[in-house]
């Protein structure tokens, strides 16, 4: 039995918002794993992605996810680029109930449109690049996740809701 949950999906579609709020509903440790990265290296990540790239932000997420994955009973809010390499999703499934939020781009452009520290999105059309993106990854998105909700019409609460209602019809989660 699995005891934790990881919520994957592209920035923007509540992981870390609903992330807190299923964290206190189930009794679990919240961990979000953009903090934990931010903590381990010393810096923000967009000082990571200014300063390293995009590989070197890589591979602290590798870790943290090692670090995340490892713990009991947890929520963790993965960043939107987790499912980018497979040996993260790998080490979650072992221990996690992989929920991925999915949203609109035009919901994940609104949700954005005021967070500056958002690297990947630093481009003249960002409704064009959040497509692109989400273009790209949802195959990855796809087959990670064993559950999936939509959260473009959905409150915070709504969407824990919905989340926790498809985990009790999971075979495999421990509540």
């Amino acid at each position: 039995m699995k005891s934790s949950v990881a919520l994957i999906g592209f920035m923007g579609t509540g992981k870390t918002a609903a992330g807190r709020v299923l964290a206190a509903r189930l009794g679990r440790e919240f961990v979000e794993l953009d903090a934990l990265i931010e903590l381990r290296a010393g810096k923000r990540i967009p000082d990571i992605f200014r300063d390293a790239g995009e590989t070197a932000f890589r591979e602290l997420e590798i870790a943290a996810v090692k670090e995340a994955a490892g713990r009991k009973r947890a929520v963790i809010a993965c960043g939107g680029g987790i499912v980018l390499n497979r040996i993260n999703i790998d080490r979650l499934s072992q221990e996690c109930v992989i929920v991925c939020l999915t949203a609109s781009p035009a919901a994940i452009l609104e949700r954005t449109a005021g967070d500056h520290n958002r690297p990947l999105l630093d481009a003249a059309d960002r409704l064009s690049r959040i497509t692109g993106m989400l273009k790209q990854r949802r195959p990855y998105y796809e087959q990670a996740a064993e559950v999936t909700v939509n959260t473009t019409r959905l409150t915070v609460d709504e969407v824990v809701d919905e989340v926790v209602r498809r985990l009790k019809e999971h075979d495999s989660f421990d509540f």
